[in-house]
This record gives structure tokens, C-alpha cells and sequence, in this order.
């Protein structure tokens, strides 16, 4: 039974879309006799009578709300899994969640604070007596409750000891989601094939993040042992924490295991035997998290790299126009700090970082032509050397390297003082994409010294990463600043040794190796192969090249490398209501967090906001967007090869601000002057629709929670390019009369969309169809095609494709593109829309601030831009729904809405069905706060 092929990195433990043949009705029915009944021990822990739960210290007043989908229950015993596949039935609670959160796209429109609470949990503190579905005692302790309520099925934990609250959330933990966390504990070792199967999109998964993770044993254990030792008091309490957390996860596994409830994909995978019992589920310890850590660090919070990348494209554009109008035309393309970009800290206040040096120092350019990948898998056998394991490994690659990391996720927050109430509202959340079961999952937990309820990574809940305390609320967004460089490092000897400080030294080199043979789950053939990193002091080799004629390997070198331990510390401390009293206590409890994110708060009072990850403070005249010498005059300041540390800025240089009128963020710049890694944080962002909409409710003031909630929906059913671009676009073709009754028709269409209010929105609820579904898809298929047509033949086709490297063209709803590929909802992130903004501005003789180096549409001429406009989009509307709409595993050809649609991936044998696209948050929160301690 194959998986369905992959469309994102994460896509990779697949269900069949149809019931395989080993569903047959009479199998399920024996199986079911037999495999029914264990499930009652899950059950029989329901409590009727239930005592009510207080709700400790909850001063949110009723006005704290929440959504994750599809559901909280992201475990399903192989019963549960075989009904699913065979009938579609859901166990309780796997997608409860789903309908509530669809519907917004729909519902917003005449959304009041009443109605919140229909696509919304109520997250208050605690469950009325009434609504209380089960209570146990995890392994009959008495030192910890777990009440699940009826509604969502979320676990509120309440210990009376430290240590039994943390056996809580761990047993919770396992409860809710032990498959996925057993899933990624093997992909941050690097063993997911040996672990699943060895399908080709498996293989891509762990080589996409063991190739930037390549941690031994004694790695993993190196971390924590230096974490705790680094953070005293705080650092050995997160220790006892997290052995407790532990120890839950690892009763629950017992108990599940002797009771036969255990989730049912360790069947499908071989791991257990249906009939017998046989086989193990094994413990967890405390490495995995560090490895688990690993991977989600990677996914959302490490920012920079692509500084091989970056010198391909420069050294391409001074080939093209000369060294220094190349230098020009590279960094008008780069828009490292251009001004008319859209920022979160926007009161003027400047906070430089990676700022570009007058006269660069160190930079090891490689001689053209002579960049080489570095490879990864090596001795390949059976399925592992088929076309389709050498493409997954090549995306897998692409991927790991690239600056243009996966952002998402949103905030809206806005100052007391133009709100209705005159307490501060906040509408925030992660956007983590859309899995089955999530990667994340509701909880609170209440006990000696933490308070808090919210979302957590599976496998890392044992506090609360994203949500609220007693008083307050927090929540983070993807920042992207650069803590990775890359080091040229001259190699001597052989290619396996290096100069170090001078001294010829030997690379190490670890090794990975996976086999794998048909499961139920996966029936590839059996294969293997072995992962080979060669590690140097300076971090793992990525690339060869020389660099003017000598040998070089180029590595990279993060700042969280040997550190994805170290920000549990600031998490300890957002759960602890002893420590957070404050905007200046939650801004220092994130500051202990390495990763790179933007955070927010609000209470009854403030607002706050601050820039976390630890910065390098890199050398004097270093340029961070290029590769630089191994050399210790090019290191960063004071920095500890054994322990990967070094000196960071000072707080105070990442971007912070309290009480702003508002702030906003969709992975934008954060503030004057702070360069991120990625690329095209310029004129048009998709941050701009946030900062139009909260702009305008502030300056009316009056601000509801529904209102803030309206201004999150609505941008998140906007076209970027529609809303932003087109009009500058259409204001060109209409310079003058369009005789052309083709264009004629297609602009109609354009400019009615336009006036609608430019969303992708269905006709009515689930009606499946698009209102202005033509325009739509005529601009689908024009924006490549004018894209092209505008900048390529100024640029030429090489450096064209080098500065497509750098940053996508584009990401619609429905392009299967990068890191996230398709039918994952986040959209508009990465793309050409600025670059398309201020060169068309330009052409039309507007004032563009950072304007581009040359003018590009048409060669600069109106009237031959206009041309250029009009030859593509006749082309475009030419193109049929099928053309612009292939199809996938998904949809049929020319299906709009299906091809836009949202759909939770797989990651264990529970499907749910696809639902109309949104921008938003996957996690989130509504909350407006009436009092404080």
C-alpha cells in the first residue's frame, strides 16, 4: 500500500485515497472483533459526576478564545484507522475543529464578539462541571488530574506537585499524539525510512534535516548536559520537568501497549503484531527531544543561509553589466533594507543588523562555474536508487539550502487606547500548515509554579510554547534574521581535511545508515542507503568550489547549532506566573529563546513586541550575505568552536518596542535597518495586508475583538497580487485605448475583480466555485508569463534564473512551490510582486523610493511595456482551466477550488476532508484580557 506522493517536506506518512484491498468489508469485520474491545480501556476512564474544575486566576473575563485543527485527538487505534479508511468515521475528537475554523472564510462578514465563539474554542481556564467528558489519574497517581472536556476533548492537567504535573502533560502528550511524536523523534536522527519505510518522500524528509542536524549520540546528550549547566536554578528544574514529561510519555506507552489501545500505525509499519501483541514500542528518552527539537528549530525558527546562493547571483550579475553596476542592479534585487517596506516596529526607531559594510572584508567568492553540492546519500541499494529517490533526495537538498525558509503564521495587535474597551486586543498565531494529526496540540496545565494553557510541538508540551498565562497572552511569528554564515573553508591534504587556524585537520565524518522492507503502510521495495556528513569546526560541508583556483569547502555555521535544548528556559519561564507580570518580564522571559521569531504580548494593559535568536556578533567588515574565510580574523566575535558560542548583540539591538498603537506581522521586516536572510521584504509584502486593515480600524478607533478578527479573515482571502500590483498593471495596459477584444475582456474582468475587493472567495458556503473564478484565473496564469516577459530580457536568461533562485516567482494558493509546496494554505510570502510594484511605478515616471537599478518593463518605455502587458495577458487568458489547473494527487484538471484547497496531510491513517482555502494562522488566538493581577 504506497503512500500518495508528496507536495510539501513534511507530506510524507501517507494514507491511499481509496480503501486498499487489505479494507475489504469482511476483514474489518473480523479484525474489528477483536480489535474493539482493548479500546474500552481508553474509554472506562470517563468520569460521570465529574467535581467542577476551578478556574484558577483566569482574569480573560470569558474573552479568550483559541482553534487548532482538525482536532485535539491525533491518536487512532488500528480500528479506529480501518473504519476511517474503509467509511470515513472519525474517532471522537480528531476533527472537531475543523468545521469551526473553515467557516470563517465565510462567516466573517457579519462576525460579532457574540459570535466569536462559533469558529472559536472559549479558552477560559478550566472546565464547568457540566462539560466535563472524563477525568483520570494517569497511572493512579494522585498527584495529577487530567479532565478532558466535551466539547474539543483538550486536556486540562492539574498537579499538586511539580514533578505529577509534568507526568500529566508527558501522559497527555502521548494520549493525544505518540504516533507523531515517534515520527519525528526518527526524522531529527535521521532514521525515518528505517523507522516508516522507506517511500521516496520518507528519504527526502530526514536527508532535508540531518543534512543541517548531523548529531551524534553524545551530540544530543552535550546539549542538554550544557544547557542545564548554563542556566542554573531554572536550568535543573527544566531537567526534573522534563523527566517527568518523560516518564508520562513512556507510562502512557506501557499502559497502551498492555491494554492493546496504542495507535494503530505501529501495526501498518510492522512495529506490532495485531493478533499476537508482539513487537515494541520503544521508550522515549531525554535525546529524543533534543533530536525532535531539531526539527521543528529548523522548521520555523532558523533563519539565514543561501550565501552560496546569493554569490552565484551577484557573481552573475557583474558578469552581465561589470562589477560595479552589477553590485548595483544585485542589491536593488536584494531590498536588504528598502524603504518602502512594511515594518512591525514602525515609530522610525532604527535597530541595524547584517547591515552591508562600506568596504567588505573576507568575502570568498567562488570562481565561476566551479559550485558543486555537496552529496549526501551514498551506497544506494534496491528502491533507494530508483529516478524517484534521487528527485526526492534533489528537492530534499534544495530545500535545506535555501534562505527563502518557511515563515508563516501572523499577529494583529492592538493598543488599549484605540480599542472599544480600552484593554488591548490581540489576533495571533502560528502557521505551522496543515497535518494530520497536527504538529501541535492544545493543553493547559496548572501546577506548582506553571499556569497556562495554549499550544505546544507533540513531543515538546511539557510547557505551553504558544498561548496564555493567568493574565496575559503571547504568541510568535517566524522573523528570519541571520544567525547562519557560511565560511570558505581551504582544504589540504585531501578533500577530507581542512586549514584550521593554520593547521591541516581532519574533517569528521558521520554516517547514518537506514535499510528498509515492505510494510502494510509502505509497500516500497526493500532498500537502503547511508547518509555521510563531513563536519569541520565550522559546521557541516554543504558545498565544494575554488575559490581563484584554490580548493575550498563552503560550510555552515548557525548559531543554534548544538544549542536546539537551549530555549526551553524561556519557555519555563512564559508558563510561570511568578515571572511574568509584565510586558519587561515577557520580554526577557523571550529573550532566553534561541530561535529566530518575532514574539507578542498583550494584557488588560500593554502590548509588547521583541525580536528573538541568538545574533552573532560577527567581524568587522564582514558581509553576511556572502560566504566568508575560515579564518579566525573572519569569525564570529569571541567564538567557541567546541561549544558553537560566541558573543550575540545585546538585547536592546533586536528590534522591541512596548505599546505601540498597533502592531502587525506576516514574516515582514521587524524594523529600520534590521536585514532578514530571506529575500523580497520590499514595496509589496503580504504584511501589507495586514497593515492596511489594522491602519484604518485604528485611526476610526473602537477596535472590537470581532473587528480585529474581520481584518485577519479578510486579508487572509486576499490575492496579494490583485490587491497590491494588478491596479499598477492595469493602469499601464489602459494608458490607452485596448482595441485588442480578447485583452479588452480579460482586463473587464481584472478591473471588476479588483473593484469586488480582489479575494478568492467562494460564491457562497461551500458552493466549491469562486466568485470571479475567470479573473482569477487569468491572473494564475499571467503572473509567470508577465513576469518573464518584464524582467528577462533585460536581465538575461542567466542571471534571470540566479535571481529566480534567490526568490520564487510566485506563490499562489494553488502553485505547488517551494518548502511548501501545495494545498497547504499559506500563500504570498515569496514572490516578485515588489520587484513587479516599483519597476512598473517607475515606467509610469511615479516617485519610487529604493527604486530598481534599471528599468525593466518594455526597456523602460510606457508604450513597450504596455505591449510586453498585453502580448502576455492575451496568452494568458487563453489558457483553459485545465492548463492552468494540471491536477495532482488531489484534483482533477481545471478543478479552481480544489487546486486552491487546503488539505491536512497525513502523517498517520487518519484522513479528513479538504477545505476552501485561507491565509491564516493554523493555530490562533483571539484575546482581550479585562483585568491583571
Amino acid at each position: 500500500m504506497p503512500w500518495r506522493t508528496p507536495r510539501t517536506a513534511l507530506d510524507r506518512l501517507r494514507t491511499p485515497r481509496r480503501s486498499p484491498k487489505f479494507l475489504k468489508a469482511a476483514s474489518i469485520c473480523v479484525l474489528l472483533a477483536g480489535l474493539l474491545s482493548p479500546t474500552a480501556a481508553v474509554t472506562a476512564q470517563a468520569a460521570t459526576g465529574a467535581a467542577q474544575v476551578a478556574a484558577p486566576n483566569d482574569y480573560c473575563g470569558g474573552r479568550c478564545s483559541d482553534i487548532l485543527p482538525p482536532g485535539e485527538n491525533g491518536n487512532a487505534t488500528l480500528a479506529q484507522i480501518l473504519l476511517n479508511q474503509a467509511f470515513g468515521t472519525q474517532p471522537d475528537h480528531a476533527e472537531d475543529q475543523l468545521g469551526p475554523y473553515a467557516n470563517l472564510a465565510t462567516g466573517y462578514s457579519t462576525l460579532t464578539d457574540a459570535k466569536i465563539n462559533n469558529f472559536f474554542n472559549d479558552a477560559s481556564f478550566g472546565v464547568p462541571s457540566d462539560q466535563v467528558a472524563s477525568t483520570e489519574k494517569p497511572a493512579g497517581r494522585g498527584d495529577v488530574t487530567i479532565v478532558r472536556d466535551k466539547k474539543t476533548g483538550v486536556p486540562h492537567i492539574t498537579g499538586t506537585t511539580r514533578y505529577g504535573t509534568e507526568f500529566g502533560a508527558g501522559y497527555a502528550a502521548a494520549e493525544d499524539r505518540l504516533w507523531l511524536m515517534d515520527v519525528f523523534r526518527h526524522v531529527g536522527r535521521g532514521q525515518l525510512t528505517s523507522f516508516a519505510g522507506g517511500a521516496a518522500s520518507n528519504q527526502g524528509l530526514e536527508q532535508e534535516f540531518w543534512r543541517n542536524a548531523p548529531y551524534t549520540e553524545a551530540d544530543l546528550q552535550a546539549q542538554i548536559d550544557n544547557a542545564v549547566a548554563a542556566a542554573g536554578d531554572r536550568g535543573k528544574q527544566a531537567l526534573v520537568d522534563v523527566n517527568a514529561y518523560l516518564a508520562g510519555i513512556n507510562a502512557y506507552i506501557d499502559a497502551s501497549d498492555s491494554g492493546r489501545y496504542f495507535p494503530g500505525e505501529y501495526v501498518l509499519t510492522g512495529h506490532k503484531d495485531a493478533i499476537t501483541n508482539a513487537g515494541t514500542i520503544e521508550h522515549f528518552k531525554l535525546t529524543d527531544l533534543v533530536a525532535l527539537a531539531s526539527v521543528i528549530g529548523a522548521l520555523f525558527g532558523s533563519g539565514g543561509g543561501g550565501e552560496v546562493n546569493n554569490a552565484i547571483s551577484l557573481l552573475a550579475a557583474q558578469s552581465k553589466y561589470g562589477v560595479e553596476e552589477g553590485t548595483k542592479v544585485w542589491e536593488s534585487f536584494r531590498e536588504r533594507n528598502d524603504p518602502e517596506a512594511v515594518l512591525t516596529v514602525h515609530n522610525g526607531e532604527s535597530f541595524p543588523y547584517a547591515s552591508r559594510p562600506d568596504s567588505p572584508q573576507g568575502e570568498a567568492l567562488p570562481d565561476a562555474g566551479s559550485v558543486a553540492q555537496e552529496p549526501l546519500v551514498y551506497d544506494r541499494s534496491g528502491s533507494a536508487a530508483t529516478s524517484s529517490a534521487g528527485s526526492a533526495s534533489t528537492t530534499a537538498a534544495k530545500t535545506a539550502l535555501t534562505s527563502a525558509k518557511r515563515g508563516m503564521s501572523n499577529a494583529l495587535v492592538v493598543s488599549g487606547k484605540y480599542t472599544a474597551s480600552g484593554h488591548p486586543i490581540a489576533v495571533f498565531g502560528p502557521q505551522t500548515g496543515y497535518f494530520a494529526p497536527q504538529l501541535l496540540m492544545l493543553q493547559e496545565i496548572q501546577g506548582p509554579g506553571i499556569s497556562a494553557r495554549g499550544a505546544s510541538f507533540a513531543g515538546l508540551s511539557m510547557y505551553v510554547e504558544l498561548g496564555r498565562g493567568q493574565d496575559y497572552s503571547w504568541s510568535a511569528t517566524t522573523s528570519g534574521q541571520d544567525i547562519i554564515d557560511t565560511y570558505a573553508v581551504e582544504l589540504c591534504q585531501d578533500d577530507y581535511h581542512y586549514l584550521y587556524h593554520g593547521t591541516c585537520t581532519a574533517m569528521d565524518k558521520v554516517e547514518q545508515k537506514n535499510s528498509w522492507s515492505p510494510t502494510t503502510a509502505d509497500s516500497t521495495p526493500a532498500g537502503s542507503y547511508t547518509m555521510r556528513v563531513w563536519r569541520t569546526k565550522y559546521g557541516p560541508v554543504e558545498y565544494r568550489a575554488t575559490v581563484g583556483g584554490k580548493k575550498v569547502a563552503y560550510t555552515t555555521l548557525r548559531s543554534s547549532y548544538l544549542h536546539e535544548a537551549d530555549s526551553i528556559i524561556g519557555f519555563q519561564m512564559l508558563n510561570d506566573p511568578d515571572y511574568v507580570k509584565g510586558p519587561k518580564d515577557f520580554q526577557s522571559a523571550v529573550q532566553h529563546i534561541n530561535y529566530t521569531f518575532n514574539w507578542f504580548y498583550a494584557d488588560s494593559q500593554h502590548t509588547a513586541y521583541y525580536n528573538s535568536g541568538d545574533n552573532p556578533v560577527r567581524a568587522s567588515g564582514v558581509d553576511a550575505e556572502f560566504p566568508v574565510w575560515a579564518q579566525a580574523a573572519y569569525e564570529w566575535r569571541n567564538w567557541d568552536p567546541t561549544t558553537n558560542t560566541s558573543d550575540y548583540t545585546p538585547p536592546s539591538q533586536h528590534p522591541n518596542s512596548i505599546d505601540q498603537d498597533y502592531y502587525i506581522s506576516w514574516n515582514n521586516k521587524q524594523a529600520k535597518d534590521y536585514t532578514a536572510a530571506p529575500w523580497g521584504e520590499g514595496s509589496v509584502h503580504r504584511g501589507n495586508l495586514l497593515e492596511d486593515r489594522v491602519k484604518k480600524l485604528v485611526a476610526a478607533g473602537g477596535v472590537t475583538r470581532s473587528s480585529l478578527v474581520k481584518a485577519m479573515a479578510d486579508a487572509a482571502l486576499a490575492d496579494l497580487r490583485a490587491e497590491d500590483v494588478l491596479p499598477k498593471l492595469l493602469q499601464v495596459i489602459g494608458s490607452s485605448a485596448v482595441t485588442d477584444s480578447t485583452a479588452a475582456a480579460a482586463v473587464s474582468k481584472l478591473q471588476a475583480w479588483v473593484s469586488a475587493g480582489a479575494k478568492r472567495t467562494e460564491t457562497s458556503a461551500g458552493s466549491k466555485t469562486y466568485a470571479d473564478a475567470d479573473a482569477i484565473r487569468i491572473l494564475d496564469a499571467w503572473w509567470p508569463l508577465l513576469v518573464k516577459a518584464e524582467f528577462q530580457p533585460g536581465l538575461g536568461s542567466d542571471l534571470y534564473t540566479a535571481f529566480g533562485n534567490n526568490l520564487p516567482i510566485d506563490e499562489s494558493p494553488s502553485a505547488a512551490h517551494g518548502p511548501t509546496g501545495s494545498h497547504a494554505g499559506s500563500s504570498f510570502q515569496y514572490g516578485w510582486w515588489s520587484y513587479v510594484d516599483k519597476d512598473i511605478r517607475a515606467v509610469l515616471g511615479e516617485s519610487v523610493q529604493g527604486p530598481p537599478a534599471q528599468k525593466y518593463c518594455g526597456g523602460g518605455s510606457l508604450s513597450s511595456c504596455r505591449d510586453v502587458l498585453i502580448s502576455t495577458l492575451k496568452q494568458a487568458a487563453g489558457m483553459t482551466a485545465s492548463q492552468v489547473y494540471p491536477g495532482d494527487d488531489q484534483c482533477s484538471a481545471g478543478d479552481q477550488w480544489c487546486a486552491d484547497s487546503i488539505v491536512q496531510r497525513t502523517l498517520g491513517g487518519i484522513k479528513h476532508g479538504k477545505i476552501s482555502w485561507q491565509n491564516r494562522p493554523t493555530f490562533q488566538q483571539v484575546v482581550e484580557y479585562t483585568s491583571h493581577r
